[in-house]
């Protein structure tokens, strides 16, 4: 039968990202405290529908306030590694990314007894060292690149990037690759910024136009993969959670599900892609 999975994945920064960006002020921490309001109202409306999400969350958010994590740990949701602080793998030298990496691993550890399947790199963007530590420290798959749209794929190591050659691809690794989009990210649509640098991210997006988007994104993959497909979206407790952004979050759940969608966690996700291509070899084989 074809199946057709959604995960619906929250990158809970809380006030990391402030912090990483020198946005330090009172207003700029608590618009990443406001997540503290939002969370038991996400917690609630996935319980709504039976679903599952998956919370990729800093150690800084972790061991700042772990009362606001608790709510999904309790509840049964994949928490997943996202960093200690926010700062971007490709800005640190390996030895700090490599700390980062670990240090992200304890606080994970720490509040829900076990360590983290998956990882997403904050601000998506990974370093030449990244999937080498990921692979090192445990890690099962990555959500940061944008290979595929919906399909996992191995993440390859080593590629050979130089601008007056051609370009040449590095091995395949282990760490299965679970693709993400800035088009089904909520925080370029909706998240207003006035960076240090004197830049704006104008945002405020009118969230139905925005619905349509991500509903024809999903509504695409059931015609060029009718057997078998993944897609990913990605929202922060923090944007999504004002009111207009939570009734379109509850109406795209409901048009997903209407078009036969089924919902799992990224680690699920995962799982299922791997016995699939397992039986396919075997299939294969015989």
């Amino acid at each position: 039968m074809p199946r057709h999975v959604v995960c619906l994945t929250f990158d809970h920064d809380h006030m990391s990202g402030f912090i990483a960006r020198g946005l330090t002020t009172p207003t700029a921490i608590s618009r990443g405290e406001y997540d503290m309001v939002v969370i038991p109202r996400l917690v609630a409306l996935l319980d709504r529908y039976g679903i599952k999400g998956t919370f990729f969350t800093p150690g800084h958010t972790i061991d700042s306030s772990p009362q606001a994590v608790m709510p999904y740990i309790e509840a049964g949701h994949e928490l997943a590694h996202h960093g200690w602080t926010h700062r971007l793998p490709v800005t640190m030298s390996r030895e700090e990314e490599e700390e980062e990496i670990v240090r992200g691993n304890e606080s994970i550890k720490r509040i829900s007894g076990k360590a983290a399947r998956g990882y997403r790199s904050p601000a998506w963007d990974l370093s030449p060292n990244s999937i080498e530590l990921l692979l090192k420290h445990g890690i099962q798959y990555d959500s940061s690149l944008m290979g595929h749209d919906y399909d996992c794929y191995w993440a390859r190591q080593g590629d050979t990037v130089e601008l007056m050659k051609p370009f040449v691809r590095g091995r395949e690794t282990t760490l299965l690759e679970m693709p993400i989009s800035w088009s089904l990210d909520d925080f370029p649509h909706f998240e207003y910024m006035r960076l240090p640098n004197g830049s704006v991210m104008p945002g405020l997006m009118n969230a139905n136009g925005v619905l349509e988007n991500f509903v024809d994104d999903y509504t695409y993959m059931t015609r060029v993969q009718p057997d078998f497909g993944i897609l990913t979206y990605t929202f922060h407790p923090h944007v999504i959670g004002r009111g207009h952004r939570m009734m379109m979050l509850e109406r795209l759940i409901q048009k997903l599900m209407e078009g036969g969608a089924v919902f799992m966690t990224m680690e699920a996700a995962m799982g299922e892609w791997l016995a699939r291509r397992q039986s396919d070899r075997k299939q294969a084989a015989e």
